[in-house]
């Protein structure tokens, strides 16, 4: 069980026809992001600097290896939550990675939001921690 004042490592991906939704929620609790350290993939990282302002530090882009680079965070226990929007509606080529590193949270017992009403559920729930 996380205290209060806990820093998180929290690890935020977005599939491109999802990565407006992501920016959209760490927009809207930019003040609870600023408050821990933030991974990224490749783009998602670089507009969520760009666009939001925030610090994140970023891997590769997703299909160049950067779920792999993620995973691997996970598996060094340097990962607490992941924020995964993925497009269910689009094939994506690293489909493999993408599977790999959902199954890599469910063996390290880390919560994974794949979608905006969990993301949300979880943050509530960690806001009022």
């Amino acid at each position: 069980m996380r205290k209060t004042g806990d820093i998180l490592k929290i690890a935020l991906i977005a599939h491109d026809k999802k990565k407006d939704d992501l920016l959209k929620l760490v927009e809207k609790h930019k003040n609870f992001f600023k408050k821990h350290e933030l991974f990224a993939t490749g783009t998602t990282g670089s507009l969520i600097i760009s666009q939001i302002g925030l610090d994140v530090y970023r891997f590769l882009s997703g299909p160049l290896g950067g779920d792999q680079q993620i995973g691997s965070k996970i598996a060094c226990g340097k990962v607490d939550l992941v924020i995964f929007f993925r497009d269910p509606l689009t094939p994506q080529p690293h489909e493999p990675d993408v599977s790999a590193l959902i199954r890599i949270c469910d063996v390290y017992k880390i919560p994974v939001a794949t979608n905006r009403g969990t993301a949300e559920l979880m943050l509530k729930s960690l806001e009022n921690i």
